[in-house]
């Protein structure tokens, strides 16, 4: 066999639901309207928590870490994918799909670090409020956000070196929306077992056991919230961290829905799910967040009141000499 190496490669051709246009173009109003939502509903939490003095602290600091990733993600691939949508030749070229494949894996990658991280600051600020102050300081949030981004991405780098190292033999249709890691690989015509055993490892290591660690965060948390003995106690106690938890059961929840689920008859299904798991997932976090968080209402309906603006606008508090430290 005549095997051409990926650097020959000039572009791909992105498969899609390319029999199906109609279905497209509804897939193309939806994803817009949902793309638009988790763009604006992000960049208004992010806006918040820089400009309300109340939000500077690390839980809201670690949220929008969790918002700017959640743009990035989805802008990686939505918008081009939109324009395939109405397009009959949907082609992407080798560098963007390259790129495209390396941020969607580090950014998925990422949010299970993050998430792994907040609900520490749930259970230090529940389970040892005393301490919140040392153990989740500016310089300690600081790095452990900056740690999560960059395990996520030195990981996406690792596999991304792994998957363009293989012989494509000239084939370049990618069967899916966008250039997503499994759909590239499908592709290779030499030996992956090496990249298989890569994403295993990393499945553990970045995607399992935060999970782990997020489920014994929240065993000592409901412990120590048993342990409380008013009702409003508990029931505040348990507030500070609900949102939280509702972002993790929805983003573990799809993943294992995916993955777990018997496989579609129709791998069109499996490619809607998919797509709706990478471009509905991140729009809800603002939402959650919004909608199950007091100060979070309280900094929107200030701003839309107008009193936000009105105060000086404040430096990340990470960045400002000072750190205002709401544990609850």
């Amino acid at each position: 066999m005549n095997e051409a190496n990926q650097t020959a490669m000039t572009e791909y051709v992105l498969l899609g639901l390319h029999e199906h246009h109609d279905v497209e173009v509804v897939l193309f109003v939806l994803c817009l309207g949902i793309y638009s939502v988790n763009l604006l509903g992000n960049s208004l939490l992010i806006g918040l928590n820089i400009l309300d003095p109340h939000l500077h602290h690390p839980m809201y600091f670690l949220l929008s870490n969790l918002s700017l990733m959640d743009i990035c993600g989805t802008s990686s691939f939505v918008p081009l994918m939109l324009v395939n949508f109405l397009k009959t030749q949907r082609t992407i070229s080798f560098p963007s799909c390259a790129l495209q494949l390396y941020l969607t894996l580090a950014l998925g990658s990422t949010e299970c670090l993050l998430l792994a991280v907040m609900a520490y600051d749930r259970y230090i600020a529940i389970c040892q409020p005393l301490r919140y102050p040392l153990l989740m300081s500016g310089q300690t949030c600081m790095q452990m956000a900056v740690l999560s981004w960059g395990t996520g991405f030195a990981n996406s780098l690792l596999q991304s070196i792994l998957v363009w190292r293989l012989p494509f033999c000239g084939h370049n249709v990618i069967n899916h929306f966008f250039c997503e890691i499994l759909a590239v690989l499908k592709l290779a015509c030499g030996d992956i077992s090496l990249n298989a055993l890569t994403m295993m490892v990393a499945t553990v290591v970045l995607t399992l056991a935060p999970l782990l660690l997020i489920c014994l965060s929240y065993i000592f948390i409901l412990a120590a919230i048993l342990r409380v003995p008013s009702a409003a106690g508990r029931q505040k106690a348990f507030s500070t961290c609900s949102a939280h938890l509702t972002v993790v059961v929805i983003f573990y929840g799809t993943i294992s829905f995916m993955y777990f689920k018997p496989k579609a008859k129709d791998p069109k299904l499996d490619k809607i799910i998919a797509l709706f798991y990478g471009v509905v997932t991140p729009s809800l976090n603002p939402i959650i967040y919004s909608l199950r968080n007091a100060e979070v209402k309280a900094a929107a309906a200030a701003l839309l009141g107008g009193r936000l603006l009105s105060r000086k606008a404040s430096a990340f508090y990470c960045c400002s000499p000072s750190l205002s430290v709401n544990p609850g």
